[in-house]
């Protein structure tokens, strides 16, 4: 409570309007207030919409769209193919004006940070002044708009920069929460994804304070543990910190390695352990927000000799299938066949801030990345909730010849390093 017997945590939440297609028009003056939609393969009419200019927002186009719809809904519709470095870009350009304001700074993807200022208020204001000067140096200096939700936790404040876009500030204050965001659809609210609103609305829970005004035990039984985060983001008791990532040792790699119990030549057998193995990988990747711009693969033969072959991507991931088959090609090209395979370990390196996961050369397949991460995001979250192993790719369920729980984890540690 400010000015009582605790200081009141001052959270901002900053979210880059319509991010990429911002980009495009910054880029391209000429775009500005036209319908664009910056979308993959842009040369198939089955290429996807990736985002979409406010314009285009006005005819219905939305994120996820199929070319051809977006056409039919808005035919003055400009087509653009991404230009990720440029994205990559203007995220760290945005970050570096944040850092003007306050070093507790945690990226939610490339375009959205919380931003701890607490501490700033003497130098640079309220929160609300320290939330209008960044959103007008964001948009005086790289032409593009900013929302910013105010508040007192994370989750409130990301809420807040949802409720009102483009170029707005929105407040929730602890002694208004309920009447500005109780009413509000469950889904408006971090966390709530569309497999738990849909358990939700089976059991009448439609808005934030459905969520808040229902038993934590009731939820915990519908949702396990991520039913009591709910209810405790809902009645404002979430209190998370804003991740001060400048102060975090960088990791350098991070790798899985395992002894099987027998040897084993057969490709599908050894594909199945590279794609276990690269799923721990990937695990840990996305526990630390990192992506990797290489795999390594060690292999050491029933003769107890090791060979390592390693490889740098033209594109940066942390999804498990890209790494592992990228494992198994490096396996394929390079392992004498003849010798049977004793131990097996992956090792992503090249490591950087998820952030910058998307910075792709032009012969990505960024369809079947989108596909392969929804699927993995919703494996994770099942298993998160459930239980590991609870959900995993078909073939794994086969005989990996891995003794269970006795992978090695590596994590090397370097200094943090800013780009």
């Amino acid at each position: 409570m400010r000015g009582g017997s605790f200081t009141e945590r001052s959270i901002l939440h900053c979210d880059l309007n319509n991010f990429y297609a911002s980009v495009e028009t910054a880029l391209n003056p000429e775009l500005k207030g036209k319908p664009v939609a910056v979308c993959g393969k842009a040369e198939d009419r089955h290429g996807i919409v990736l985002a979409k200019s406010e314009a285009a927002k006005k005819y219905g186009v939305k994120t996820g769209d199929v070319i051809w719809q977006a056409k039919n809904k808005c035919r003055d519709l400009i087509v653009l193919e991404p230009h990720f470095d440029e994205y990559v870009k203007y995220g760290k350009a945005a970050r570096r004006i944040y850092y003007d304001f306050t070093d507790m700074i945690e990226p939610f993807g490339m375009d959205e940070c919380w931003l701890d200022v607490t501490a700033s208020e003497k130098l640079f204001g309220s929160d609300r002044e320290i939330a209008y000067k960044i959103k007008e140096r964001v948009k005086k200096e790289l032409g593009i708009t900013l929302s910013v939700g105010v508040s007192f936790n994370k989750t409130f404040a990301k809420l807040g920069s949802d409720m009102k876009k483009p170029d707005a500030i929105t407040v929730i204050r602890r002694s208004e929460f309920k009447e500005k965001i109780w009413n509000l659809p469950a889904c408006d609210m971090l966390w709530v994804g569309r497999s738990t609103y849909k358990t939700l609305k089976r059991y009448g829970i439609l808005t934030i304070g459905d969520i808040a005004k229902t038993p934590v035990d009731t939820l915990v039984s519908l949702l396990g543990k991520n039913g009591e985060l709910l209810w405790k983001c809902a009645n404002g008791y979430e209190n998370s910190k804003v991740s001060d990532f400048l102060s975090t040792p960088e990791i350098k790699s991070v790798g899985r390695g395992i002894t099987l119990v027998s040897d084993i030549t057969e490709n599908d057998e050894i594909y199945r352990v590279i794609l276990s193995l690269s799923h721990e990988v990937s695990r840990e990747l996305r526990k630390h927000r990192l992506s990797a711009g290489g795999v390594q693969i060690s292999v050491k033969s029933n003769e107890l000799k090791s060979v390592q072959f390693q490889k740098k991507t033209n594109f940066l991931t942390q999804n498990a299938r890209e790494i592992s088959d990228l494992a198994f090609s490096l396996f394929d090209e390079r392992y004498d066949r003849e010798l049977p395979v004793r131990a097996i370990s992956v090792r992503a390196f090249d490591l950087l801030e998820s952030d910058c996961a998307v910075q792709l050369d032009m012969f990505f397949d960024i369809e079947k990345h989108i596909k392969r991460e929804k699927i993995e995001k919703a494996m994770l979250s099942i298993n998160e909730k459930y239980g590991k192993n609870t959900v995993k790719e078909a073939t794994l369920f086969c005989d990996t010849k891995m003794p269970k729980g006795k992978t090695d984890c590596i994590l090397l540690p370097k200094s943090k390093v800013m780009g």
